[in-house]
């Protein structure tokens, strides 16, 4: 005599389950999986095993309807009485993304939302080509599916190493979530170091931007991505910060000098940055333009997408090689003040860093620094 399991196997991964019910061993036969005897006794227990069989069929049923994995382990897990079927991880990580895509504006901005929303993207790719799966249980998540899923990136999505870690980085935050809420218990990224490769980033010489700003433009988009980018070069603003630029940023102080004093989209640090006289120019340029009066923003900026696109036709016929882009702005306003004897401290202030040493990223000695300040040692020590 003994108790009866139930095995059942699924994608090749068997889960047993104790119907606590006995049976003599010559009674039982195991190739039809049911008791032999013609008695009341035998019959019912058959009667038992089927209703068994068709309970885990219906959960079967219900998952695949709901379109949520089915394994082995789930069934079993659903059978036993678990009241909820386990949290996935797509499921809520979409649950997370919709919070926060509430919150753009007030604590996030939407550059951060769409690298989340991208993603849970990646993430849906992933596991349709590794596990042929919509979704997966948290608990399922072991540290090969991070291995995997980091591969994938810069495999299927060609991402370099920095921007690989952005992902799995985003993908520990909601584990993270997950093992707070007890809907897992392993944490996969123990052990896991994300390590960051130092980039050189691109900037302009004083002579390029020259180049750019005197350069005619017959085509009107070209002329005002023109102007939008050089306004950025001599003020130090993110892309997302001057298309969100409004006339009440731009200030005046008790001495009757102009300011742009405004918080940062990304990090909410304010941006206290004294207006030139060639960004001034600019501002007036546009101050009755018809977009920005609908808008009531200090210039006509486009999708970043387009800015950029716009920004290569630029580079082509101003002659510059470099790669265009609406960072390589504020990268360069760092080097032209840090050229022009601005302390480290000032420019993270006009920048709107909290921390110095992200200001020390954006800022390089240029070539023509080094040698103005090794002047007086290469005359002392001249033949």
């Amino acid at each position: 005599m003994g108790y009866t399991p139930q095995d059942f196997t699924l994608t090749r991964k068997r889960a047993e389950i104790q119907i606590k019910r006995s049976v003599e061993v010559n009674k039982w036969n195991a190739q039809v999986e049911c008791a032999t005897g013609k008695d009341r006794k035998h019959q019912e227990l058959n009667h038992y095993i089927e209703t068994v069989r068709t309970r885990v069929l219906k959960i079967h049923r219900e998952l695949e309807q709901d379109g949520k994995p089915v394994t082995a382990e789930i069934l079993k897990n659903l059978f036993n009485g678990a009241n909820q079927p386990p949290k996935m991880l797509l499921e809520r990580f979409r649950e997370h993304n919709e919070k926060y895509r509430a919150l753009i504006g007030k604590d996030v901005v939407e550059a951060t939302v769409l690298r989340y929303e991208r993603t849970v993207r990646y993430l849906e790719e992933f596991l349709k080509k590794e596990y042929k799966s919509s979704d997966i249980p948290f608990r399922n998540i072991d540290r090969q599916f991070v291995e995997k899923f980091e591969y994938f990136i810069k495999t299927e999505k060609n991402c370099a190493q920095n921007a690989t870690v952005k992902y799995l980085k985003i993908l520990k935050k909601i584990v993270t979530l997950a093992l707070t809420n007890k809907w897992m218990t392993e944490n996969p990224f123990t052990g896991i170091k994300f390590k960051q490769t130092q980039t050189n980033r691109d900037f302009l010489t004083e002579e390029e931007l020259h180049a750019i700003m005197e350069k005619k433009f017959d085509i009107p988009r070209l002329e005002a991505v023109r102007d939008i980018f050089v306004f950025c070069c001599l003020s130090g603003l993110a892309f997302t910060d001057v298309q969100h630029l409004k006339p009440e940023h731009i200030t005046k102080d008790i001495n009757g000098e102009w300011w742009i004093r405004k918080a940062r989209e990304k990090t909410n640090n304010v941006c206290h940055i004294p207006l030139l006289d060639i960004p001034a120019m600019i501002i007036e340029k546009y101050r009755k333009n018809p977009v920005c009066l609908q808008k009531n923003m200090v210039l006509p900026v486009p999708s970043n997408q387009r800015m950029n696109s716009y920004l290569k036709e630029i580079a082509d016929v101003c002659g510059i090689t470099k790669k265009l882009t609406t960072h390589i702005a504020r990268h360069s306003f760092a080097c032209f003040a840090l050229a022009n004897k601005v302390s480290m401290e000032t420019i993270a202030k006009m920048l709107g860093h909290s921390d110095i040493r992200t200001t020390k990223i954006y800022a390089k000695v240029l070539d023509t620094t080094v040698s103005k300040e090794m002047e007086t040692m290469k005359n002392k020590f001249a033949i």
